[in-house]
């Protein structure tokens, strides 16, 4: 049995394999995983194929129960038109006033007046704004300060000789910001509307910190290292444009650098590329429609920050939507479009970054590409890692909306396994971690860790020129299960559409239930029977073992 304990902030692992598929009818809370898992630690992590089917491998007889299913809750309630005169009820103009004076509000603090303009390919409006005057210093402890001088980089970082090109889709317009000012990517009302509230626009959604990975829908393929003192990690990490195939979910490419107790009071800072768009089903004629996702409003892969204090609840926010983050770079938007991306068996393009803290003034610097800072994290926003960090974590992460039905089919990466390879999977290259002498240094005893790998998966090595490195990702279902998800989620959705459609409300309440319970007897069904491998509760390694959610 392998196992994963955090003694006093520091993981041990036994480096045995656990294969395991069992139902836990007891559990209060009844939680699929994925498949039966093969996991081992070490610089290598495989699949196999024969015994781990997931769900997303296989196609159920059941369709045709679907089909019955359909046709008689058809008959029994028939859909009504919407226009009926009930949808006024739910328009409040009171409400509606009040909402929109507090989307302005935060427009207010986030868009601060620019001194130039630029209109990117993509649609974006990029606003080159005073260097003094972007959000960082409205926070209490900046005000009426400036952005600090550059610090000393650590050694072993020289990009002497290195040219470096714009990567982001926003410098193809050919203008550029003025010295003493910084390019932010404007936000608009519809950015902040698309969030689930105005409060939570550009945050993480607070969650548990420790929970078993089966019931919370993140899933990792990561690489990382831990027990030790780390002042800064560095890798260059491959782009893509991947899927992501349902609202609420995402897919991104990250760093992590942690420290804390693995408790409220998580300290992370994160940079990468991240893709959050999302489709919904409409009908069988036209299953999938592309529409915006929530924090971006298209499907580009874009460079992202983040940073919390107390494991994502009150404090922290993505790239400048909080007083946090200090820029200093007039060259680079974060938020914008990175540009090119990657293509399969194409050219291959991959970003360098650099975290690393300041032996001076102890604040995190960011750099983005050879010799390019683009600013800082002040050492007083955090609680644990104004000394150091305990953990730093290389990798992909994915959000399955719905981790008691179908797998997703949101993409890790390329979209492809690990096995595939240079030129066809997504890769991570010469990962490296910051020592006390401040000098970048090769990372000893990288582990690797996937949470569900006949989804996402990932494995490592050391050449001499990429280093450590990996190569990591998937298609998450796979194509042949289509037909069956969409079978599930078709049914439940058209039958409970009907019902919430019917004037006669008691009576079709009753059968609400009656469908919700069926759904979820198929949808067991489905799993338990012809998944091969799916378990009911239970639990076993993972990266949220680690003590960490990620996201």
């Amino acid at each position: 049995m392998g196992s994963l304990e955090l003694v006093g902030g520091v993981l041990e692992w036994t480096e045995t394999q656990n294969n395991w598929c069992n139902f836990d009818h007891h559990h209060q809370h009844r939680r699929r995983q994925q498949q039966c898992t093969n996991i081992q630690t070490g610089t290598k992590q495989t699949r196999n194929s024969s015994n781990m089917a997931p769900s997303c491998c296989k196609i159920s007889p059941i369709i045709p129960i679907f089909v019955f299913f359909l046709s008689v809750s058809s008959s029994i309630c028939p859909a009504r038109s919407s226009s009926s005169g009930n949808s006024s009820q739910n328009f409040r103009p009171g409400e509606e006033l009040e909402k929109m004076n507090m989307v302005r509000a935060r427009l207010k603090q986030i868009n601060k007046a620019p001194v130039k303009t630029i209109r990117s390919p993509d649609g974006d409006l990029i606003d080159c704004v005073a260097s003094h005057q972007q959000p960082a210093f409205d926070h209490p402890q900046l005000k009426g300060q400036k952005p600090l001088d550059p610090p000393e980089r650590p050694k072993g970082s020289d990009a002497t000789g290195q040219e470096w090109e714009n990567s982001q889709l926003w410098s193809l317009s050919g203008e550029s910001c003025p010295e003493g000012t910084i390019p932010i990517r404007r936000t608009s009302e519809k950015d902040v509307l698309r969030a689930s509230s105005v409060q939570s626009f550009g945050r993480k959604i607070p969650r548990p910190v420790r929970r078993d990975s089966s019931s919370n829908g993140h899933e990792h393929a990561v690489g990382y290292v831990s027990g030790d003192q780390y002042y800064g990690a560095k890798a260059s990490i491959n782009v893509w444009a991947p899927v992501v195939a349902n609202q609420n979910e995402f897919s991104l490419s990250q760093m992590w650098v942690i420290s804390g107790t693995f408790g409220d009071d998580l300290n992370t800072i994160e940079a990468g590329w991240q893709a959050c768009n999302f489709c919904s089903y409409l009908s069988p004629i036209n299953l999938v429609s592309w529409v915006s996702p929530e924090l971006y409003g298209d499907n580009y892969p874009r460079f992202f920050t983040y940073w919390t204090s107390d494991a994502y609840q009150a404090t922290g926010c993505y790239n400048l939507l909080c007083s946090g983050f200090v820029q200093t770079n007039n060259q680079i938007a974060i938020g914008a479009a990175i540009s090119p991306t990657s293509s399969y068996n194409g050219g291959q393009f991959d970003i360098s970054l650099l975290i690393w803290k300041d032996p001076k003034h102890g604040n995190w610097w960011l750099e983005f590409g050879p010799g390019v800072l683009v600013g800082y994290w002040p050492s007083f926003l955090f609680t644990h890692l104004r000394d150091q960090a305990t953990m730093v974590q290389f990798g992909g992460e994915t959000v399955n909306s719905n981790p008691l039905g179908p797998h997703t089919m949101t993409q890790m990466g390329s979209g492809h396994f690990s096995g595939e390879g240079f030129g066809k999977a997504s890769y991570f290259r010469n990962l490296q971690v910051v020592d006390l002498d401040n000098s970048l240094i090769p990372l000893s005893g990288l582990r690797v860790l996937a949470d569900h790998p006949n989804c996402y998966d990932i494995q490592g090595g050391i050449n001499g020129v990429w280093g450590n490195y990996f190569y990591y990702g998937g298609p998450g279902q796979n194509e042949s299960a289509v037909d069956a998800s969409l079978g599930l989620f078709l049914v439940f959705h058209h039958a409970t559409s009907a019902i919430i459609g019917s004037a006669i409300y008691a009576e079709k309440l009753i059968l609400l239930v009656r469908v919700c319970v069926l759904a979820q007897l198929l949808v067991m069904l489905h799993l338990g029977v012809y998944g091969e491998g799916m378990s009911f509760g239970g639990g076993r390694p993972s990266i949220h073992s680690l003590g960490y959610s990620g996201g």
